[in-house]
């Protein structure tokens, strides 16, 4: 008998004092009606009034994954034609042809585009490049090689 739960008489618990008063301890007019006292039912509210409780226990219940591209051949950094003459630094960087000799990839770009005319003769090295600017490069007597950063992941 000692480990049994011992349970309140129900004449002493708080609605026998509460009965015959309007609203029992629930405030006045439908305080206590439905669900429009806890915010909604189930998922309601979440990206409007239950949006702090939505950051904290479900940070990642909108929005959407990482989506892949269409196209993994990605460019994140591109250069013109007519850019290349102010990479030129000094006149030490020249090939035995008397090109300036740009590895672009070194520099940090991705392509090299067609913009522009271009002034002098260069050797670039790069991975991408568009097919009118392989011309204008080789139409100003330059000639376009792959990157040195391939040769060196190759050997």
């Amino acid at each position: 008998m000692e480990d049994c739960i011992k349970i309140m008489a129900t004449r002493f618990r708080k609605i026998r004092r509460l009965r015959g008063s309007r609203y029992c301890g629930w405030g006045q007019i439908g305080q206590h009606r439905q669900s429009g006292s806890r915010g909604g039912v189930g998922n309601a509210g979440k990206h409007k009034h239950l949006w702090i409780r939505t950051i904290i226990e479900e940070p990642d219940r909108f929005g959407h994954g990482s989506t892949n591209s269409h196209s993994m051949n990605v460019v994140n950094k591109w250069i013109n034609v007519r850019d290349l003459n102010s990479l030129i630094q000094d006149e030490s960087k020249k090939n035995s042809k008397g090109m300036y000799i740009l590895d672009l990839n070194y520099l940090g770009y991705d392509k090299l585009l067609w913009g522009g005319q271009i002034n002098g003769k260069f050797e670039v090295h790069i991975d991408k490049i568009s097919e009118n600017a392989r011309q204008k490069v080789e139409k100003s007597g330059g000639e376009v090689g792959e990157s040195s950063n391939e040769k060196h992941n190759a050997e």
